[in-house]
C-alpha cells in the first residue's frame, strides 16, 4: 500500500492520561502503562469487556479506501517510506489494551438551538435559517460579515469564515456603519497571538459544543499572524483522531475561519480488539514499499542477478541498488487506545484503534494510526465494479477554484476533445475528495489532442479551510 493511498492526518502527539496507551522508552525498555476505563468499554489492563449483544455477533465492518491503514497529515512523512517502505519500531514493550471496544457514529439531526450556541459562542449575532439541508447564518445579501454553515443530518458538519460580498460601497444601508458594530472584520496582519491566548479564544467554542475535554493544540501558525487551534475530542471516553475542531485566531484574538463537527457521535456494535503490538506489525506490513519505479533495473542484457556467493548469475532475479537497501525504519515512542475516523460502507466512523506516536530523527513527532478491530471482524475490500463501456479511469485534477460563497467548486484538468467528463464530490468536516470520470465512445475515430477542460460541482457546504483532494492521486489539489 502506497503512502499516498493512506488517509492523510495532522500532526500531534496523543496524551496517554486519557486511554489504555503506554509510554516507551529506549535501551532498558521502562515504560509507564496507563489505565483507564472508558464507560466500562476499554482497560489497558485487558479486563473483560463485554460485547453489546452476546447473543448475536456485530456484522463484519467493511473499511473503505480512505481507512484503515496507516494515517498522517498532510506534509508529514509518508508512512510508506522510500521504495522500501517504514518499518515502525518500537522503543519498550507495547500494551496489549482492552479485549473489546465500540464503534461510535453519528446519529440525530443538529437543531436550530444547537446551531445559535455555536453562534454565539462564536460571536455570530442572527437567527440561523434551513435552506435545504443546511443551517445557515449569513450577512444580509451582498454584505459583509460572518458566515456559519451547519449540516442539518448528524455529524452536523460545520464551516465558519467571513464572507467579503462586493465592494463595500454597494452593500453598505445608507446611514449605516459597514460592517455595522460589533462584526467588524477580524485582524489578518500582525504578529501572532501565544498558544496560551489562541487555546483561551477556543475555549468558548470547544464548550459550545461539548469538547470542552478535547486535548488541544495550538502550535501552527499560518500566513505568519494566524494561530491554528487543533482539538481532538474524546469520544467514549477515548481520544480521537481525524475528527478534529479546527479555529483560526487572528492578531487580534478572535476566530479569523474555523470548521468541525457539532454532533457527538454515539456508541454503536461492538468488535474484539487486538493489542499494540499486533496492530504494529499489521501498519508495517501495509507500509512495506512498492519497489522502485521505473523501466528496467539491471544493466546487462539479457539482465543477470547476483548469486548467494556474489558472482554474476543470469537465472537470478535481478535487483537494483533501491531494491537493496533496506527500508527506513521509524521509532515509535507512544502508543494509545483510541477512536480513528475511518469509512466504513460509505459511512464515516470512529473505529478502535491505535495510535502510534513516530519519532524520526529528523523531523517533527507524528502520529500513525492502526485499525484495531480483529481481523476476523473485518470484511473484504469490495472489489471496485468494471466500468461501463467507454468509461475511462479518473482524470487528475490540475486545479481548483471557489465562488464568493465558496458553495461551489470548480476544477481544471486535461482531457480529450471526443470525451464528456462530469465531476463528483464527496465532502467531509476536513477534506473534499473531487473525482473525475471520463466517458468516450470507442467506436468514434477521435484525433488525440488534450485540451484543458473545466468543471463545477456543488457543495454541501462551503469549502472554507478544507482541503481539496484528487480522488484519482490521493494528494491536495492547489488552488488556482
Amino acid at each position: 500500500m502506497s503512502g499516498t493511498e493512506n488517509v492523510r492526518r495532522r500532526r500531534n502527539i496523543l496524551a496517554a492520561s486519557v486511554a489504555a496507551g503506554v509510554l516507551l522508552a529506549g535501551g532498558g525498555g521502562v515504560y509507564l502503562a496507563v489505565a483507564a476505563t472508558a464507560g466500562g468499554e476499554a482497560t489497558a489492563s485487558g479486563a473483560d469487556s463485554k460485547a453489546a449483544d452476546a447473543a448475536a455477533p456485530p456484522p463484519p465492518l467493511r473499511l473503505g479506501g480512505d481507512s484503515g491503514g496507516p494515517g498522517i497529515a498532510p506534509g508529514e512523512p509518508d508512512p510508506g517510506g522510500g521504495p522500501n517502505g517504514t518499518v515502525y519500531t518500537p522503543k519498550g514493550p507495547l500494551p496489549p489494551g482492552p479485549s473489546s471496544a465500540a464503534v461510535h457514529r453519528p446519529e440525530g439531526l443538529v437543531t436550530s438551538a444547537e446551531v445559535t450556541r455555536l453562534a454565539e459562542a462564536l460571536g455570530i449575532e442572527g437567527r440561523p435559517v434551513l435552506v435545504g439541508d443546511v443551517w445557515t447564518i449569513r450577512p444580509e445579501k451582498d454584505g459583509q460579515g460572518p458566515r456559519l454553515d451547519v449540516a442539518k443530518a448528524a455529524p452536523g458538519s460545520w464551516t465558519y469564515s467571513w464572507y467579503d460580498g462586493g465592494p463595500v460601497g454597494d452593500s453598505c444601508l445608507k446611514g449605516k456603519a459597514c460592517p455595522p458594530p460589533g462584526e467588524a472584520k477580524p485582524s489578518r496582519g500582525g504578529s501572532p497571538v501565544s498558544e496560551a491566548a489562541a487555546k483561551a479564544a477556543a475555549v468558548p467554542v470547544l464548550k459550545a459544543i461539548g469538547q470542552d475535554d478535547a486535548k488541544v493544540t495550538a502550535t501552527q501558525v499560518m500566513d505568519g499572524s494566524v494561530r491554528v487551534v487543533n482539538a481532538d475530542p474524546v469520544v467514549g471516553g477515548l481520544p480521537t483522531h481525524g475528527w478534529s475542531t479546527g479555529l483560526r485566531i487572528g492578531p487580534d484574538g478572535r476566530a479569523v475561519s474555523g470548521s468541525g463537527t457539532l454532533k457527538e457521535p454515539v456508541k454503536g456494535d461492538t468488535y474484539p480488539v487486538v493489542g499494540a503490538e499486533k496492530a504494529l506489525a499489521e501498519l508495517n506490513e501495509e507500509s512495506k514499499g512498492t519497489g522502485p519505479i521505473g523501466i528496467g533495473g539491471c544493466a546487462t542484457d539479457p539482465p543477470a542477478g547476483v548469486d548467494g556467493n556474489g558472482k554474476d548469475d543470469p537465472t537470478a532475479p535481478c535487483q537494483s541498488i533501491a531494491e537493496l537497501a533496506p527500508p527506513t525504519e521509524v521509532p515509535v515512542t507512544a502508543a494509545v487506545f483510541g477512536l480513528a475516523a475511518q469509512d466504513v460502507a460509505g459511512e464515516r466512523l470512529l473505529v478502535p484503534a491505535w495510535l502510534f506516536t513516530a519519532d524520526p530523527v529528523d523531523t517533527a513527532p507524528y502520529t500513525v494510526t492502526q485499525t484495531a478491530v480483529a481481523p476476523e471482524h473485518l470484511a473484504p475490500s469490495e472489489k471496485p465494479s468494471p466500468p461501463d463501456e467507454g468509461t475511462a479511469p479518473a482524470r487528475q485534477i490540475e486545479s481548483y477554484r471557489t465562488a464568493e460563497d465558496g458553495r461551489k467548486l470548480t476544477v481544471t484538468f486535461w482531457g480529450g476533445v471526443c470525451s464528456t467528463y462530469t465531476a463528483k464530490a464527496v465532502e467531509t468536516p476536513e477534506k473534499v475528495t473531487v473525482r473525475i470520470d471520463e466517458k468516450s465512445d470507442p467506436g468514434r475515430a477521435c484525433i488525440a489532442i488534450a485540451k484543458e477542460i473545466t468543471l463545477t460541482v456543488a457543495l454541501q457546504s462551503p469549502l472554507g479551510d478544507r482541503a481539496v483532494v484528487d480522488a484519482a492521486s490521493g494528494q491536495a489539489v492547489p488552488r488556482r
